[in-house]
């Protein structure tokens, strides 16, 4: 009789999970990002909202949570209710690198989430200042060789997602170069076209402008493909770095035990709206290459970004208080 009150209750709670879902949404959702307005999550987060807005009938609003690289406004969606209407602009710095980097992070990254969809990935690319005598991988890992301690790189910032990408590198092939942390990465490209730093690791969306009118020169992009912006800067894979697939993405969860048919619902309408043709040009514009996966695919991705990410922190010793 218990194991029979037991299954009749199971069945009772997926029947009402069910019902729940096929209401959702009922009132507002917001996603919560926890950045300011004006970069690439806020407003990738901004055109999605739009069009669930439309989608669903209901408000979707975007509720800026900046701070400590974005680790108060995410612990902030692991405590929010899990019903579906507290939703996270996940990024892959804070989701997949801050555990590692931060002593004391509010939150565990697969313990306190559900992986809704991976929104697209921002490609990454390593650019150089014309002084440097490379306009390839190999010219410059022979320069970086011959002339040890001599090149740097800027990035967007200590324990960021070029940041360790750059170490990555250099793990992976010798490469001597040293780490130069910057606010942004915008500051970065800017002080590579004025010389003050021979290179810089950047978003292909901060950088390409500057690739194209020659201020600076495209190594290669970190990504299995060329970039749709820089078709003419080859890929480091193409370069001969087997694998070499370093992306910054950004993506919808919910908080952990968010029911999956609501899960599934919030997937269906993203996945779907992402296909819609204004809505993947405008990420493109954002430098934000479309993807669009199931919960199950974007959960596999973040575990395996996790075990990347810690070897690679760990190694090259990458910690803030």
């Amino acid at each position: 009789m218990s194991l029979l009150r037991a299954l009749a209750g199971a069945v009772a709670l997926t029947l009402a999970a069910g019902a729940a879902a096929q209401e959702f949404p009922v009132k507002p959702i917001r996603i919560v990002v926890p950045f300011a307005t004006g970069g690439v999550t806020d407003t990738s987060a901004r055109a999605l909202a739009d069009k669930l807005s439309l989608r669903f009938g209901q408000q979707v609003i975007v509720e800026n949570r900046p701070g400590a690289s974005g680790n108060p406004g995410t612990a902030f969606v692991a405590q929010a209710a899990p019903d579906g209407y507290t939703l996270l602009l996940a990024f892959d710095g804070t989701m997949v690198i801050n555990p590692f980097v931060f002593p004391n992070i509010p939150f565990d990254t697969v313990r306190d989430f559900a992986p809704v969809t991976k929104i697209g990935d921002a490609a990454l690319v390593l650019v150089a200042h014309p002084s440097v005598p490379a306009r390839n991988f190999a010219q410059l890992l022979a320069y970086s060789k011959a002339n040890p301690n001599k090149l740097s790189f800027g990035h967007s910032g200590t324990g960021g997602t070029t940041h360790v990408a750059g170490e990555l590198l250099k793990q992976r092939t010798g490469l001597d170069m040293t780490h130069i942390p910057y606010k942004s990465g915008g500051q970065a490209v800017l002080d590579a076209i004025g010389g003050q730093v021979p290179l810089a690791y950047a978003s292909v969306a901060g950088a390409h402008q500057h690739v194209k009118s020659g201020k600076l020169i495209g190594i290669g992009v970190s990504m299995p493909r060329r970039a749709t912006s820089l078709p003419d800067v080859p890929t480091l894979i193409e370069q001969g770095i087997t694998g070499f697939d370093v992306s910054s993405w950004v993506g919808i969860m919910a908080p952990a035990k968010t029911p999956r048919p609501i899960v599934d619902r919030l997937n269906a309408a993203i996945v779907a709206g992402m296909k819609e043709p204004d809505l993947r040009e405008r990420l493109i514009t954002l430098g934000v290459e479309p993807v669009g996966n199931t919960p199950d695919q974007f959960s596999a991705e973040i575990k395996a970004d996790l075990a990347r990410w810690q070897k690679v922190v760990e190694a090259a010793r990458i910690k803030l208080d």
